[in-house]
């Protein structure tokens, strides 16, 4: 197992996510816990000693099952990481109840690492609020050692990554972002490492193969990898395009079964960054997936300046590409709806008046008129 240093201890290079389990019967609620028992068995035998779980995940129960799936070994033997669902609006008041049952629920009298749980544009301002006292708690428990570790996880914009940085920055010790080799481009995931680089915090991964979408690419993009590493896994790659990325410190697998657990505990055996070439190629490779079902916006924000009622018209069509682009492999797309919400209702895409006003100066000729009654249709 690959180990990466963070502070003064050790952690395996690879992170055991909890929020895909493997269920009974598809009930995402009804954990199996005899697999989940023996995946977690098999991890800390392979090393593995990262275990990230959170209020949310399986209905609530994903913290009770990884409290009992590590309660049979020592305390100091691994590290558990668990959230503050601050996703959920409703909970920004419940602070100190919600932490004491997180405790109750998993057993443990500490945790090891505690984040600000899906930083983005819907949260922000109660986050940044002091009304709701989540900060001064989280640090007062840091402060009596119930907290060893404070982070925050982030699926929001840049700008939005970096005004919680400016108000909590000096305090936040790790960063979990969506990072993989398509959303170093698609989501511009860069800007966001380069932005806690500057902050010297270390990059927590979440979603490394997108939901299993880069597990399996087109057969031409699989040619091309497997041309220059023969041996190599295709889920490898996304791995291996982490593992070239130095603030990079944990990439966490939310596996569902034991054979992917492990395969990819086959992975960490070993550090085997990308070469120059070789990233070039998987560049290549992230153009061809972006390019499907995108549309080819450029930004150049010339519809913004003719849109009678001001709609951040670049905006929607990165939310639609990046809606499309997830429900297509039968993903979870929760970014979009969740970015709209945070948007007061008269500047939504439902707003537009199908002018065509910001067809007329488009360098793209993009159909927006249409794109816009696509959005609305498909996620309100």
């Amino acid at each position: 197992m690959i180990y990466r240093d963070f502070q003064d201890i050790r952690l395996s290079g690879l992170g055991f996510g909890a929020m895909r389990l493997p269920v009974i019967d598809g009930d995402d609620a009804n954990i199996d816990e005899e697999q989940t028992f023996n995946m977690v068995d098999r991890a800390m035998a392979s090393g593995i000693n990262y275990y990230d779980t959170a209020w949310g995940y399986h209905d609530g129960n994903s913290e009770i099952v990884m409290g009992k799936a590590l309660a049979g070994y020592p305390r100091d033997k691994f590290y558990i990481a668990t959230k503050f669902p601050g996703y959920d609006l409703s909970n920004m008041p419940r602070v100190k109840e919600i932490f004491e049952k997180q405790l109750e629920k998993t057993g443990m009298e500490y945790f090891d690492f505690y984040l600000f749980h899906n930083v983005c544009e819907m949260n922000i301002e109660q986050y940044l609020d002091p009304k709701y006292g989540i900060y001064d708690y989280l640090m007062e428990q840091k402060k009596n050692g119930r907290i060893r570790h404070l982070g925050f996880s982030c699926h929001g914009e840049y700008e939005t990554m970096k005004r919680f940085l400016d108000a909590y920055g000096k305090d936040m010790e790790f960063c979990q972002i969506q990072l993989n080799y398509l959303d170093w481009k698609f989501q511009d995931a860069k800007a966001k490492v380069d932005l806690l680089n500057e902050w010297n915090i270390p990059v927590w991964v979440m979603e490394p193969l997108r939901g299993g979408k880069l597990a399996k690419l087109d057969d031409q993009s699989e040619s091309e990898l497997k041309s220059l590493r023969p041996d190599e896994d295709i889920a490898a790659w996304a791995f291996r395009f982490l593992q070239s990325i130095e603030s990079v410190t944990m990439v966490l697998s939310g596996m569902s079964d034991m054979e992917q657990l492990k395969t990819n505990i086959k992975t960490y055996e070993e550090d085997k960054p990308l070469t120059a070439g070789e990233m070039e190629a998987l560049m290549k490779v992230t153009d061809r997936l972006m390019s499907k079902k995108s549309i080819p916006c450029t930004a150049c924000h010339y519809c913004v300046s003719h849109c009678p009622m001001g709609l951040d018209i670049p905006y929607f069509i990165s939310l639609y590409n990046e809606h499309l682009l997830t429900v297509q492999d039968g993903g979870m797309a929760f970014i979009a709806p969740m970015a709209l919400a945070a948007i007061p209702e008269e500047k939504r895409p439902v707003s537009c008046l199908h002018c065509h006003s910001c067809e007329h100066v488009c360098p793209q000729s993009i159909k927006i008129s249409d794109m816009m009654s696509d959005f609305v249709e498909k996620i309100g």
